[in-house]
């Protein structure tokens, strides 16, 4: 997007390197990735950062970030950015989480919920689904399960290409190693959470694509239910990955309840 230029940092954390993108100016949001990792540019996060101070951290052992060896859960990593915002003086932020993200952003928002401005969570992990499962990636091949997150597999095809590259296939396969390395036992979801996300006053918003084959809908509505202040939006037409399938409209419905200040 015109206009919107990005800094890359290499920050430290708990003697983690990790690989740190930033744009825009304002409110702090801090955006928190998929599972399957991130690629350094997205329409979605050039969308935001024209409104908003938007950091994307790539998370320890995925993506562009070190691999801590003695890390064993999801919470591990929200103590690290919530560290993170802490060196870098950012209070009241807003958390954006995506997927597997959208786990570490209910943890931040759960261990902190004083210090976080709006919580937003787009097919969010975290939580048991009450009906159906989160996809297993153990038995799914990691194309298609990267495949399996879009509704139309024409918009898979403009983010990743038809055939991804070697190198996008080598880092599909070292995030989904990490994920089993930390979100193996009980797969994707933690036990507590539901009953720690009490605390969180902030107003948040769970988002949807009607065809997530990745993690089941009453997912959402269940983080509707222990919200104490939640709303749910529901996108037509659009699988796991808002984000990159329907960036425009997930930027909007963010902007919108974010405020444009």
């Amino acid at each position: 997007m015109a206009g919107v230029s990005w800094t890359d940092t290499t920050m430290e954390a708990a003697g983690i390197k990790l690989h740190v993108s930033r744009a825009g100016k304002g409110r702090p949001a801090l955006m928190l990735h998929h599972e399957t990792g991130t690629l350094d540019r997205l329409p979605f996060y050039d969308a935001l950062a024209a409104k908003f101070d938007v950091l994307v951290p790539h998370h320890p052992g995925y993506s562009r970030s070190q691999r801590p060896e003695w890390m064993r859960h999801p919470r591990d990593i929200a103590v690290i950015y919530r560290g993170l915002l802490s060196e870098l003086k950012l209070s009241n932020a807003v958390l954006v989480g995506l997927g597997f993200g959208g786990w570490i952003a209910a943890e931040m928002a759960s261990m902190a919920p004083g210090d976080v401005a709006k919580l937003v969570l787009v097919g969010a992990m975290g939580i048991k689904p009450p009906q159906g499962d989160i996809l297993d990636l153990a038995i799914t091949g990691y194309v298609d399960y990267a495949r399996a997150g879009f509704h139309d597999q024409n918009a898979f095809d403009r983010v990743y290409g038809a055939e991804p590259t070697v190198d996008q296939l080598e880092m599909w396969d070292i995030c989904r190693e990490m994920s089993f390395r930390i979100a193996w036992k009980p797969y994707m979801y933690s036990q507590t959470l539901p009953y720690l996300l009490g605390a969180v006053r902030a107003p948040s918003l769970v988002v949807w694509g009607d065809d997530d084959k990745i993690v089941p809908q009453s997912a959402g509505k269940r983080y509707v239910e222990v919200l104490p202040n939640a709303k749910m939006e529901v996108v037509k037409n659009c699988g796991h990955c808002v984000d990159m399938e329907q960036p425009e409209t997930l930027a909007k419905l963010i902007v919108d309840f974010i405020g444009r200040e």
